[in-house]
């Protein structure tokens, strides 16, 4: 005021600089203010990389407080089984386990779909070009993130569920499994951009277009319509699952009654089986009608040959024994013998096409799993012939009629989805060869055509 310097606000509209001159006069104030706190602290303290851990370090404590959690979770489930009866002990196990078992094979193909985009980000395969994915898709190592979460999760919630019921707090236990499918849902239906929107987004309008096939078929479609159908069992334990919640029959003894609205012997469970197999089968003549390529249809007929073995195992409690034994079991092996034998065929000829393995293995930058799979016979034979006997077993999945034997079903849906993570490898290759032929031949076109339009002409002037 008296004789001190004026200092104009620095947002005036009249003193504003321009973008370079702002930047430059920004610049020297940094390097300024710098060279002060230079002069003000002749020697810093210890940076603050050297007090931070190493990755490295951080990886193995994260490693070793997963392996004590997984310690303590079996501990305590162990210890609140052993707390039960005898009799009672198996019946429970059964229920705990239709409740849970769906969460923990789809985390397990969470798991394996995660080590499916590690190959192809290794590989010279562009899986976002082939999905038609946009620059936010969910690498491996976010698929990882997520797959580590839902394998945290759904095991807390199941010991839970185990030491409530085991220690007499049966309406707790009871609202475990509840609040879970809740939480599943509302996560995959939250409208906030939170929780990987985009990716949600895209996953919920596949499974629609999978539902209602009123468009054209896109590889993405297809693809994950066929990853579903290895995961029927899947579906059929979360219908069996919501029935008892819906019912209240949850930490119950309701539901041991096979002919009970929930229980084993119900029609839900060969209807929710067939659904992906069905809608598969919808895809391919829509795929037909848009294309009119006739393996299309033969690829429908494939798809059609699982409706018998489900329906005829389902028969088993709605016929006679003697109808069963002297009819019905025959023709349900034999369902189950010629859908195996299809799919497998399918698998080879067509979905992989055995001429083009190339690149699926051929690593960017050499690595010992390049080393061992890339150009490998006996990788080959290991996928055909794997594929082969777990397509054969995967027909005991799909009769209704065995699910008895929870944990002989549990084992043989998880070596399904081991084999479709395989599948996946060779089923994308496929693809991405025939993409690149197209591609190859319509240059090849542009360049012949560009080559006649530069020809000098054979007319006199």
């Amino acid at each position: 005021m008296f004789g001190g310097q004026v200092v104009p606000p620095s947002n005036s509209p009249h003193l504003r600089k321009s973008d370079g001159e702002q930047g430059n006069t920004e610049m020297e104030g940094l390097l300024h203010s710098t060279e002060s706190d230079d002069l003000k602290i002749p020697s810093l303290p210890i940076s603050t990389a050297a007090i931070m851990p190493s990755p490295i370090l951080l990886w193995r404590f994260k490693v070793l407080l997963f392996f004590l959690w997984g310690f303590f979770c079996c501990k305590i489930g162990w210890d609140s089984v052993m707390r039960m009866s005898v009799n009672l002990r198996d019946l429970f196990l059964y229920e705990a386990f239709l409740y849970y078992n769906p969460l923990l094979l789809v985390t397990m193909m969470v798991w394996l779909w995660g080590v499916n985009l590690w190959v192809f980000a290794q590989s010279t395969i562009s899986y976002a070009k082939i999905f038609d994915l946009d620059q936010n898709h969910l690498t491996h190592r976010e698929i990882w993130k997520v797959a580590t979460w839902m394998t945290i999760i759904v095991p807390i919630s199941m010991t839970a569920y185990l030491y409530l019921y085991s220690h007499g707090e049966v309406s707790l236990a009871a609202s475990q499994p509840v609040f879970l499918y809740c939480a599943v849902a509302l996560i995959l239906i939250f409208p906030f951009d939170i929780f990987y929107l985009s990716s949600r987004y895209y996953l919920l309008r596949t499974l629609w277009r999978i539902v209602f096939p009123l468009q054209a078929i896109t590889f993405s479609d297809f693809f994950l319509a066929d990853i579903l159908t290895s995961m029927s069992k899947v579906f059929s334990d979360l219908e069996r699952s919501v029935c008892r919640m819906v019912h209240r029959q949850v930490a119950t003894i309701a539901w041991f009654e096979a002919d009970s609205v929930c229980g084993s012997h119900s029609i839900g469970i060969p209807i929710i089986l067939v659904l992906p197999y069905i809608f598969r089968l919808f895809q391919c003549l829509r795929q037909y009608k848009d294309t009119k390529e006739k393996t299309a249809l033969f690829n429908a007929l494939k798809y059609s040959t699982a409706v018998p073995v489900i329906f005829v195992s389902a028969l088993k409690y709605h016929v006679l024994p003697d109808s069963w034994t002297n009819f019905y079991r025959p023709l349900w092996l034999l369902s189950g013998v010629l859908n195996s034998l299809y799919s497998f065929y399918w698998d080879v000829t067509r979905d992989w096409d055995l001429s083009c393995f190339t690149r699926i293995f051929k690593f960017n930058k050499p690595s010992l799993c390049s080393h061992l799979l890339h150009g490998r016979k006996w990788v080959y034979f290991w996928v055909i012939g794997s594929n082969f006997i777990l397509r054969l077993a995967w027909t005991y999945k799909l009769s209704a009629h065995l699910r008895h034997n929870y944990l002989t079903v549990f084992t043989i849906t998880a070596l399904e989805m081991i084999r479709r993570f395989q599948w996946v490898f060779f089923r994308v290759e496929n693809e991405w060869t025939k993409m690149s032929s197209k591609s190859n031949l319509q240059l090849s076109e542009i360049s012949s055509e560009e080559d006649k339009l530069l020809a000098p002409s054979n007319h006199n002037v």
